[in-house]
């Protein structure tokens, strides 16, 4: 029988389980589909100098979350490090910010995977039922994104170790297509025809701006920390691991993509690195291979996110800062089991909008999580002025610096949404969800009362007995 957490949470998450979790987060469906974009406007060469720079990046912030997720090894992650440094309205903003990213993470994979069975199976867009901003509805499209939800969600209502064994056989897939596509590369592939720097500085900074969010999901292992059995400096080590191993697949999905074909008929087919295989192989049976791969990225995505949205949610409520259903926790399977239903429903509702409305609901969300990483490295920040002395299992080298570095560049990407940026986010569709998002957190904060404040006090001392 395995130990449970002071939450009531079941400690059953090893270091191969975290780290799979998280690198299984990041790879999900988009280099399938993108990798003809990368190596079109990047080139070769210049899409990997982009991913190196964007692990960099990201890393910056990576090392960050490493320190607080060994330092604080509880459920909720930002929710947690932002609580002991900005008290309570400070964390209800990066917490309700991070949902926001994960839930329409989790909605866009339940398109994604009835968008890969369109490509693997012939025919498969049926039973038209109505058009959204001018893409229409399939009635196939609906019932596999609404059975998919249905059973991810239940995976993880029944245990996080059966989630998390899940990832596993996922990640393998993935990771079998992986060295099929490099093998095929080596063996079978051409020098690209295509310049290696493509179109320049202007091409791999367009590359650049993707990548951030390719890397998204580093950040369900501090979500999920009480339910890890690790000690707490291996857990800041497996985040920074985890976005490592993932610019690495990146890569490699470049480097054997780039051998198959040029980026301008990459950009041409639907699935590009599927397109890719079946080059290298001569073979259309080698693609699907590589979509069935996609399949697998589609799932691991998705399940990590329903954990790490659930593990914020559950955060929220145990602080008193949303409704208190949302911290029960299953007497059975030890799971913040509404938490998972609710962010299994909310995903089971996007099948029916069709693919544009999913568009502005992912860059949305593209918003929300940056938000929460800046106020991540501002904690960090806070924490390190204020309370030198908290015991740190993992200590980030040069501290103040990185943390300088992180505070501009995740401001760096915030602005990048913004009017006038480069991913700025379209009126009035994109920026109505933001705004629709924020007022319904005002509503569950105000509904709260002066509970979150007691609450969340409570949780703080919980935090602060960590370091005795």
């Amino acid at each position: 029988m395995s130990e449970t957490t002071q939450s009531g949470l079941e400690k059953a998450l090893g270091r191969k389980e975290m780290l799979i979790l998280a690198f299984g987060a990041m790879i999900g469906w988009g280099w399938i589909i993108l990798a003809g974009d990368w190596i079109h406007e990047g080139g070769p060469l210049g899409a990997i100098v982009a991913f190196l720079g964007g692990a960099f990046v990201v890393g910056i912030v990576a090392i960050i979350y490493s320190e607080l997720a060994a330092s604080m090894p509880l459920v909720g992650g930002e929710h947690v490090y932002s609580l002991r440094a900005l008290g309570p309205i400070g964390s209800f903003v990066c917490t309700w910010a991070i949902i926001f990213g994960y839930v329409t993470v989790a909605a866009f994979e339940a398109v994604a995977l009835p968008s890969a069975m369109a490509f693997i199976i012939p025919g498969f867009n049926a039973v038209p039922l109505w058009d959204i901003a001018g893409e229409p509805v399939y009635a196939t499209w609906v019932l596999v994104g609404v059975l998919g939800t249905i059973g991810i969600t239940y995976l993880n209502y029944i245990g996080i170790r059966i989630a998390a064994q899940f990832q596993i056989i996922m990640t393998l897939i993935i990771a079998f297509a992986g060295v099929v596509l490099i093998s095929g590369a080596i063996t079978n592939g051409h020098p690209s025809p295509d310049s290696a720097f493509g179109a320049g500085t202007a091409g791999i900074f367009t590359v650049v701006l993707m990548t951030p969010f390719m890397f998204v999901g580093f950040d369900v292992i501090p979500q999920s920390a009480e339910e890890a059995d690790v000690p707490a400096r291996t857990l800041g080590l497996l985040i920074i691991l985890s976005v490592g191993l993932a610019a690495l697949f990146y890569i490699a999905v470049i480097w054997g993509s780039s051998r198959a074909l040029p980026g301008s008929a990459l950009i041409d087919s639907s699935l590009p690195a599927a397109a890719a295989m079946a080059e290298l192989y001569d073979s259309p049976a080698a693609g699907q291979i590589m979509a069935l791969a996609g399949v697998a990225g589609i799932l691991t995505s998705w399940n990590a996110f329903i954990i790490g949205g659930s593990r914020a949610l559950f955060a929220l409520s145990e602080s008193g800062m949303i409704p208190a259903p949302l911290s029960k926790v299953h007497p059975e399977h030890n799971t913040p089991s509404n938490a998972i239903l609710l962010v299994g429903g909310l995903s089971a509702l996007a099948p029916f909008f069709g693919e544009q409305m999913l568009t502005w609901i992912v860059n949305a969300g593209g918003l929300g999580i940056v938000v929460a990483w800046f106020i991540v490295v501002v904690s960090f920040l806070v924490l390190r002025y204020r309370e030198p002395d908290m015991d740190r299992p993992y200590e980030v080298p040069a501290g103040p610096v990185v943390g300088i570095v992180g505070f501009v560049t995740t401001a760096i990407f915030i602005s990048l949404y913004l009017p006038g940026g480069q991913s700025a986010l379209l009126w009035p569709y994109e920026w109505l969800i933001v705004l629709g998002w924020c007022v319904l957190g005002v509503v569950l904060y105000a509904f709260s009362g002066e509970t979150s404040v007691e609450t969340a006090d409570e949780v703080v001392s919980r935090i602060e007995a960590l370091d005795e």
